[in-house]
């Protein structure tokens, strides 16, 4: 099965209790290697500059897509506290280019501008599943190039899935997290996914399905989310289940920050997540909405 995934690669300087560590990253690289991890060819979609090591993407048998640039590649510094960041935009490549593509999926999560409105629809279109994280879209900068975000309009149609956390959905909608969930899904999307600190919920339908994972000395939280919606796009599509997915998702996330370890470095391997999901299944709850 091949997935198709739209996304920057990064540079990222994380900075963790006073301790600097220089990574290459976003969600490009969290995404992609993790399907790989699920047996997916995996077609990457994204802008890299020539400081960017791509072996390490060559070595994963990531197939790139007119990814090269002149421009260095976007980075950010990432300040860690506890499960809390901040970010600093540093440097931004070039924007990424689409024509057409076939695949299983595509999942769309962008770091910071590189799809624009126009690629977005014409991926909409090609799509057989869609999942999109929207971070990348509501991200601004101030004139200290510190990252927040803004209320944007976002056209969900055509969108299966989206993964947002509490602060990103009031970019969008508005309400409690109940609402917002339910605002998301009038806009057309039939799994939506809330991540709240440790709690992560799905709406599918009239009902909510929840997991909490356990609590955790967190390290390094970034690309976390990446490796979470590429987790649950690759089993929704093998497995044909939400529940599963859900719990793969869940699981992937969960033997992420268990590891320890940053960055890219804390991809889990597959058997890893799959112990996870299957405790994770067992103590699914539901309501209904």
């Amino acid at each position: 099965m091949k997935l198709n995934v739209f996304a920057h690669c990064a540079i990222d300087t994380i900075t963790i209790d006073g301790n600097n560590y220089e990574q290459i990253g976003g969600a490009a690289c969290y995404s992609g290697i993790t399907a790989r991890q699920f047996k997916f060819d995996v077609d990457l979609f994204t802008k890299f500059g020539p400081d960017f090591p791509k072996q390490y993407l060559d070595e994963h048998k990531i197939n790139l897509i007119n990814s090269e640039s002149q421009k260095n590649t976007t980075k950010f510094a990432i300040s860690i506290t506890g499960s809390d960041r901040t970010l600093k935009l540093e440097n931004e490549c070039d924007p990424i280019d689409y024509s057409q593509s076939d695949a299983d999926a595509h999942l769309v999560s962008p770091i910071y501008h590189e799809i624009s409105g126009d690629i977005f629809k014409k991926i909409k279109s090609d799509s057989n599943f869609l999942f999109v994280d929207p971070q990348g879209f509501l991200r601004r900068k101030d004139s200290q190039n510190n990252i927040f975000l803004e209320k944007t309009d976002l056209d969900l149609s055509n969108v299966n899935a989206i993964k947002v956390n509490p602060e990103e959905s009031q970019q969008i909608v508005s309400g409690t997290n109940d609402e917002m969930m339910l605002a998301l899904q009038k806009k057309g999307v039939e799994y939506v996914l809330l991540t709240d600190k440790s709690n992560v919920s799905l709406l599918v339908k009239d009902k909510i399905y929840s997991i909490t994972l356990p609590n955790l000395h967190i390290h390094d939280t970034t690309g976390v989310g990446d490796i979470f919606c590429s987790a649950f796009t690759c089993t929704m599509l093998k497995e044909k289940d939400f529940l599963w997915a859900l719990c793969f998702a869940g699981g992937a996330a969960q033997a992420a920050l268990e590891s320890n370890n940053v960055g890219l470095q804390k991809i889990p391997k597959k058997g890893t997540v799959q112990t996870n999901a299957s405790y994770f299944y067992n103590l699914v709850k539901f309501r209904d909405l």
